[in-house]
């Protein structure tokens, strides 16, 4: 036991990010080999695990609801059949059947969590563009090149040599590439350099705002202009699908080109708007609300839940965390329950939903998405509200809210002063 908690090393683990560039396979008819022969040993695989897969419906009491409850056969009782049954049919090198096992099993998992959920229905999840994750046993750098195992002494090579990104990753390390019909990424691995974070930003995400807070002042970035870009890219997209319900196979590959074009497009603003935000804020903690759309719409009418639904709140979150490392931060996430409707300061809850928060116990009033980054912001540090001493209750806030804090129903002094530390950013600042 012992031995176990000693410190091996009082260095930091090293950790890494990898940045992911794509070409264009050039390669096509040799990879096809691969990607049809991959394919049909991971239906096999599928197919052998699905007829051993339980699916057992049980009513709740009390309710009319029935509860799901699937059981997927254990890995370790199975492997070996499964790779003996994989072995007879399979036309590529032995590596490739224990990647089938591992992608089907993958597939069912992911299916088994959302079908519990009743987020999927209960039939056998379907393939349906197959690509192939080449293992490290499979795959040889060569200088600016990679060679890739198809069958024993049959290979394929992929170079990027010439291409835009090979300066960039002339001294990373290449990781596990991924081949796709059309294309080939290829992830490097970046070491990261260690820092301590010196700054905190909490973010309230909002339809047209990012309302932040960051220990001395409010922040606001106004996304206005992406939530409009993402408006008329939807009228587009009404008349696209119309024309598209009438022109068979012409109208589809028109539909998937404007999705590839709308999809860039929504990228590249966020990708900007991103590197900003870490150029102002290096070094930086960012807490941002771990955000569930499906149960807005629950809560929201039809006219609220169009407006969510044009939101791409988890595009920039999913950003700044995969880029945020690479300028000495990192993302944290937290519980956004209640945080526009409880008082910083004492912790009530106000039952009431309006432009402003105004707590009836200590009459600490502020913008409600004010107050929502200011709640994530103590979230984020650990705070709870109270804490108790031995002379009483004693509150844990922050910097700007100063003034008197007497719970005798007096309007502090503190809300109009954090109401002016607001700072508003526009969106075409930013870009």
């Amino acid at each position: 036991m012992s031995k176990s908690l000693r410190l091996k090393s009082f260095q930091p683990e090293e950790e890494y990010v990898y940045l992911t560039y794509s070409l264009k396979n050039d390669k096509k008819e040799e990879s096809k080999i691969l990607l049809e022969n991959y394919k049909h040993l991971l239906q096999k695989a599928l197919d052998w695990l699905w007829e051993r897969t339980k699916i057992e419906r049980k009513e709740v009491k009390g309710k009319k609801v029935t509860k799901i409850k699937i059981t997927l056969p254990k890995k370790k009782e199975v492997y070996k059949t499964l790779r003996d049954e994989l072995e007879k049919i399979n036309n590529l090198a032995s590596h490739y059947v224990d990647k089938a096992i591992n992608d089907a099993y993958s597939i069912l998992k992911g299916w088994k969590r959302r079908a519990e959920k009743g987020q999927a229905s209960l039939r056998k999840p379907t393939l349906r563009k197959v690509y192939v994750r080449i293992k490290s046993t499979l795959r040889k750098v060569e200088g600016e090149s990679v060679r890739i195992t198809v069958r024993p002494f049959e290979y394929v090579t992929f170079s990027w040599s010439h291409t835009w990104f090979s300066r960039r990753v002339e001294e990373l390390e290449l990781g596990e590439p991924i081949i796709k019909e059309d294309k080939v990424h290829l992830p490097f691995r970046y070491k990261l350099p260690w820092f301590t974070p010196l700054d905190f930003l909490s973010i309230d995400s909002n339809l047209y705002t990012l309302d932040a807070y960051d220990g001395g002042k409010f922040v606001t970035f106004s996304i206005k202009e992406l939530y409009s870009l993402k408006f008329g890219m939807e009228l587009k997209r009404s008349k696209i699908q119309s024309f598209a319900s009438k022109h068979g196979r012409k109208g589809k590959e028109l539909m998937e080109k404007y999705s590839h074009r709308e999809r860039n497009r929504v990228l590249d603003y966020v990708h900007k708007f991103v590197n900003k935000l870490l150029e102002m804020y290096p070094l930086t903690v960012f807490a941002v609300e771990k955000l569930n759309k499906q149960s807005m719409f629950q809560d929201a009418d039809d006219k609220l839940s169009k407006k969510i639904s044009r939101t791409v709140w988890r595009s920039i979150h999913r950003v700044l965390k995969y880029k945020a490392p690479l300028y000495g931060s990192f993302l944290k996430e937290v519980n956004p329950h209640l945080t526009s409707k409880s008082c910083p300061r004492c912790g009530w809850v106000s039952r009431k939903v309006g432009r402003t928060f105004h707590c009836e116990r200590c009459g600490f009033t502020l913008d409600r998405q004010l107050n929502a980054s200011l709640n994530i912001y103590l979230r984020m540090c650990g705070f709870p509200h109270l804490f108790f001493t031995p002379t009483g209750s004693r509150w844990v806030g922050v910097i700007p809210l100063k003034g008197r804090r007497g719970m005798n129903g007096a309007t502090p002094r503190d809300s109009g002063e954090a109401q002016r530390l607001r700072i508003d950013i526009k969106y075409y600042e930013i870009l």
